[in-house]
């Protein structure tokens, strides 16, 4: 399916398509001439308070992997209609590059992977439909 994951920060590629930035936060000190991606869908990133148990703000323990999945899945549920959005998209014929953090280094262990998953199972409903 043409699903692509990068950090927002990544090169732009040839094969990138839609580039949707799926953060909470737009990156601190680029100016919006600058932006690289073509749209920005903070809702689909992890909310404010997830976001700061996962890096351990406020004097927390960093959330573990397993339990930061649980709880972006959770959060996601709320955002259904969105998710099929883009899945029709996917289903349609369009690519899209999921763009993160440019701190987040490890593809398998970022909210884009989970929502890449969202995304594609959710195609795979419709082609059944």
């Amino acid at each position: 399916m043409p699903i692509h994951t990068k950090r927002w920060n990544d090169p732009v590629g040839p094969d990138d398509g839609t580039r949707l930035l799926i953060c909470r936060y737009r990156p601190r000190g680029l100016a919006k001439a600058d932006e690289i991606w073509d749209q920005w869908l903070p809702q689909l990133g992890p909310s404010v308070e997830l976001h700061a148990a996962a890096y351990g703000k406020g004097g927390r323990v960093p959330l573990q992997w397993d339990a930061y999945r649980i709880a972006y899945l959770r959060e996601m549920r709320q955002q259904r209609e969105a998710i099929t959005e883009l899945a029709k998209r996917v289903a349609s014929g369009e690519t899209i590059t999921l763009l993160c953090s440019s701190a987040c280094e490890q593809e398998r262990r970022c909210h884009r992977s989970l929502l890449r998953d969202l995304i594609e199972s959710e195609v795979g409903k419709l082609k059944n439909d």
